[in-house]
């Protein structure tokens, strides 16, 4: 029997997230060398995912091909609007119906969208890259469908038929990605999406490079391009003026353009970048925040033929997903980017999301997070139930080896003390790994990780509450998990997998308990 008295306690807490570009030598405890479907929180620790759900019941109908993608989601005036086809539809949150309200049209790709109100009519604005831009409104009572055209006598000469992205700024709305002007940018006169007067206002603007993207942001348009980024200030045609941000670095797809923590992020051909940071430094290298998960995007970048991205503002929380045709939901991959304040960021693997459009909006103090599905004709939820609309969330964290300072003493592990918080009803496993997962090593079996068979600690939660609660006294789970463990090894790894069948949980840190052996 070992000697309690000689045991060493090492602790550290989860913190620093996925780390893939230093070899598990040069990370630190609470660094995690897997990371999937976990989320750095804001709170301390890594919190498995919430999973999404159905927001509509119904599928949108499709026009001829039922593994048609959905084009487009956005939320206005109360209905979800879903583009799918050569169809625009509407339906009610939770509603089993889709009504259509724009047919016909020709078939384009990833639209994008604006709401905006310049005359106190709220007004939701569409463009595909194909057709004409589209203006809905709800001025008659119901919905309402008008074609946005231009180049006609007196108007700017540029078309905007075809348009890939709309932005409302100033009271203009600019228009850019037309095919036949990648490098132009109209915008019309003020307060009026549909006349393009030059006498009254309207104009167009060229810069040198391809245009991937718009966004409003501090007062300004940043306009996004393959390989440089612009910023348009002023207000009207007397003193509109364009100046570069940066020509070292442009943005590889404009639906990966998020405003996130008082900045806006994006995707550079070399990872997450800022503006900021790109404007600040001005060097490629430096201005990439995503350096410790850059693996994941050199494997993603030249295969996902699609990019799209989410903000969930009350995590300070970006997510990034690539949809690669002919790939299934449960292996397509994203990122996960978390600022934590002062600490930076701190990243994870994303995998089991596949969307083809996404929106995010506010109802009732609530983030709604919604995105359409590649394949199956539905608009889903993020943040929504503890699955992925049936199908299992696999959450898998590693630590990084541990050696405590001496690679070269063996450990002969004792006890693991797991400080996790579950919101409800947990089963996920506990695995030791000795010596880099060595064949040569005996490699202990799994230990259960239990939410039923832990109590609360007295003093910590509040008694007399549901024990379906995280923090019940006398209920079902508590901070500490205590594990005898067996094994030995000069360096140990901790894993914990959960098969799906769960509610989330957080990791928040880990103490471990051993006695010296000898030396090699």
């Amino acid at each position: 029997m070992a000697d309690l008295s000689q045991v060493t306690p090492v602790a550290f807490n989860c913190e620093g997230g996925l780390v893939l570009n230093r070899s598990t030598f040069m990370m630190q405890p609470g660094e995690a060398l897997e990371l999937e479907n976990f989320e750095p929180d804001i709170e301390g620790g890594y919190r498995r995912i919430n999973g999404f759900s159905k927001y509509v019941t119904a599928v949108v109908p499709h026009t001829s091909d039922t593994s048609e993608k959905i084009l487009m989601v956005a939320t206005f005036a109360d209905k979800v609007v879903a583009a799918r086809g050569t169809n625009i539809f509407t339906a009610d949150a939770g509603g089993s119906s889709w009504t259509t309200v724009d047919s016909g049209r020709t078939s384009a790709g990833k639209y994008t969208f604006e709401r905006y109100n310049f005359d106190g009519n709220d007004k939701l604005i569409v463009a595909d890259g194909t057709n004409a831009p589209t203006v809905f409104d709800t001025i008659s009572g119901s919905f309402s469908a008008t074609d946005v055209t231009s180049a006609g006598s007196g108007e700017v000469s540029t078309a905007v038929t075809g348009a890939k992205f709309v932005k409302a700024f100033k009271e203009h709305m600019f228009y850019a990605g037309m095919s036949s002007s990648k490098q132009e940018i109209v915008f019309s006169v003020p307060f009026d999406e549909d006349n393009f007067a030059t006498e009254s206002g309207a104009g167009s603007i060229k810069v040198d490079d391809t245009i991937t993207g718009l966004k409003v942001f501090r007062e300004n348009l940043f306009i996004f391009c393959e390989n440089r980024i612009f910023k348009l200030s002023g207000t009207s045609t007397s003193n509109f003026a364009i100046t570069a941000v940066t020509r070292d670095i442009g943005c590889i797809n404009g639906n990966t353009i998020q405003e996130f923590a008082g900045d806006l992020i994006f995707l550079g051909p070399d990872g997450l970048r800022t503006v900021a940071g790109t404007a600040r430094i001005g060097d490629v290298e430096l201005g990439t925040i995503s350096a410790n998960v850059q693996s994941l995007f050199d494997e993603n970048l030249d295969d996902a033929g699609e990019f799209d991205s989410v903000v969930i503002p009350d995590k300070t929380q970006y997510r990034i997903f690539f949809s690669k045709t002919g790939e299934a939901q449960g292996t397509t991959e994203g990122v996960i980017c978390v600022l934590k304040g002062q600490k930076g960021f701190e990243f994870s693997k994303l995998k089991g999301i596949k969307p083809s459009a996404t929106d995010t909006f506010i109802s009732s103090g609530n983030v709604i997070v919604l995105h359409g599905d590649f394949a199956n004709g539905f608009i889903y939820r993020q943040e929504s139930g503890d699955d992925f609309d049936g199908s299992i969330i696999s959450g898998k964290y590693r630590s990084p080896d541990l050696t405590f300072g001496d690679a070269g003493i063996r450990k002969h592990m004792q006890r693991v003390i797991v400080n996790f918080e579950p919101e409800s009803s947990i089963d996920s496993d506990l695995f030791l790994r000795y010596d880099y997962e060595s064949r040569d090593a005996v490699q202990p079996a799994a230990y259960p990780l239990d939410s039923e068979d832990v109590a609360a600690i007295y003093g910590t939660s509040t008694y007399g509450t549901s024990s379906s609660l995280k923090g019940t006294y006398g209920g079902t789970s508590r901070p500490l998990f205590r594990q005898s463990v067996e094994g030995s090894g000069f360096a140990v790894a901790l894993r914990v997998n959960d098969g799906g069948s769960t509610a989330p949980y957080s990791l928040k840190g880990f103490q471990l308990e051993y006695q010296t052996g000898a030396r090699r």
